[in-house]
């Protein structure tokens, strides 16, 4: 029979909290991720120590924001707030469209036609 493999679970909880997957915990304690995933405990342990990881990083954002970085302020309003990065696409055009003004185009159109008719006759 196999001599039943002994899991760190301190060690499990420090990687758990770094937010390492099973099969990275396994490979640190040398042991295959079947074996964490049928041991109960390190399961447990996992789940706590990546909600506990999850929580610490949260903290260290927040602390980073309170001193004035302003990309984590940035980040944060875009998280919780529902702040987005706004560019604004600004167009001008000036065309007055009268019928005298169309007129005009259309006589000018029509002269410039007539005129390379003419030329191209000659």
């Amino acid at each position: 029979m196999a001599k039943k493999f002994k899991i760190n679970y301190e060690l499990v909880e420090k990687l758990a909290s770094l937010q390492c997957t099973q099969e990275e915990i396994a490979y640190v304690l040398g042991c295959s991720s079947k074996t964490i995933q049928r041991d109960k405990k390190a399961t447990k342990i996992i789940k706590m120590a990546k909600e506990k990881g999850k929580a610490s990083l949260r903290r260290m954002q927040w602390k980073a924001a309170e001193r004035g970085n302003a990309s984590m302020l940035i980040w944060l309003g875009k998280q919780y707030l529902g702040q987005t990065d706004k560019q604004e696409i600004k167009q001008e055009t000036k065309t007055e469209l009268t019928l005298s003004n169309l007129l005009a185009e259309i006589v000018e159109e029509n002269i410039n036609e007539n005129g390379n008719k003419n030329k191209n006759k000659n």
